[in-house]
């Protein structure tokens, strides 16, 4: 993306302090690439919930999640309140995406990665997706990318159209849009369901082990991002690692010639965005759970 220096001065605080060194880039930077990246963002972000994961100090720092809206957003942030099942809260007021302001009210803040739930505030806890994780044990991109091809053979036998993108690090995420109805238990039942379902099918190179030890090399199929305040990284979020990666749709035909995904980053993708938006038509194509479900018995049978 093309430099901070450039762009008018925004409202944040220390522009110049550096959150990648190796790479130079600043707290300003990364202001100016959710700037400029908000118009494709922006579907993702829309009436979601988010849970904050603040990097103060960048790459050099620790950083924390929080759920509760923090002290210094605009005046007048959306918020979704949530009762929470345990913790000595009796409910979180979690903040709500969606607007230009408060993304980066949110970089002020040191968020780095946007995380977004399934479910939209205003249908809260019925999603409009379904995720599935695909967590290789491996540093290879590619062990994702294989691992992808048995998942989408099931959603296509499911007649379930899905699309795919790097999760901004190793992994891949794959996404299935579907109309707003299924609560998110349903959701994440059918998650596990699918996934368990692979998994047997394939044991040597996937599993759904929770035990990081019982893996082995195999690929990890996450389902639980669908749980109703889980999260995932959102399409078009930085992450807080080494050249700073950004999660980044793909075509499918993409996903098996990819061989490293931080070659999307934030300091390549202008050149992305000049590309046709493989995700375009993503909701615009929502599909009913109630008959995959049913397909999905006969599968397992």
């Amino acid at each position: 993306m093309k430099s901070s220096k450039s762009k008018p001065n925004l409202t944040i605080s220390n522009p110049d302090k550096i959150f990648w060194p190796e790479e130079g880039y600043t707290k300003a930077d990364l202001a100016t690439f959710y700037t400029e990246v908000f118009p494709w963002l922006q579907p993702y972000v829309r009436d979601r919930i988010l849970t904050l994961e603040r990097c103060p100090d960048g790459m050099r720092g620790q950083c924390f999640y929080q759920k509760e809206m923090p002290k210094g957003m605009p005046a007048g942030t959306p918020t979704k309140r949530i009762a929470t099942k345990s913790g000595s809260r009796a409910s979180t007021n979690y903040v709500v995406g969606g607007s230009l302001e408060t993304q980066i009210a949110l970089v002020n803040l040191g968020c780095i990665p946007i995380h977004v739930t399934g479910s939209r505030a205003k249908t809260f806890p019925k999603p409009d997706w379904i995720c599935f994780d695909l967590d290789p044990m491996s540093e290879s991109f590619q062990d994702a990318a294989s691992a992808s091809v048995y998942v989408k053979k099931v959603l296509d036998e499911l007649h379930l159209l899905s699309f795919a993108k790097t999760s901004g690090s190793r992994g891949l995420h794959i996404f299935v849009p579907i109309a707003a109805g299924p609560t998110a238990d349903e959701v994440l039942k059918f998650a596990e369901k699918l996934v368990s379902m692979v998994a047997k099918t394939y044991p040597k190179e996937l599993t759904v082990e929770h035990s990081i030890a019982a893996r082995g090399d195999r690929v990890y199929l996450d389902p639980f991002r669908n749980g109703s305040v889980q999260t995932v990284v959102a399409p078009y979020s930085v992450r807080r690692k080494p050249h700073a990666p950004v999660s980044t749709p793909l075509e499918w035909a993409e996903v098996r010639s990819l061989k490293d995904p931080a070659t999307f980053n934030m300091k390549s993708f202008a050149k992305r965005l000049k590309k046709k938006d493989p995700w375009a038509d993503f909701f615009r194509r929502k599909q009913s759970l109630r008959t995959a479900l049913s397909g999905l018995d006969r599968l397992a049978r």
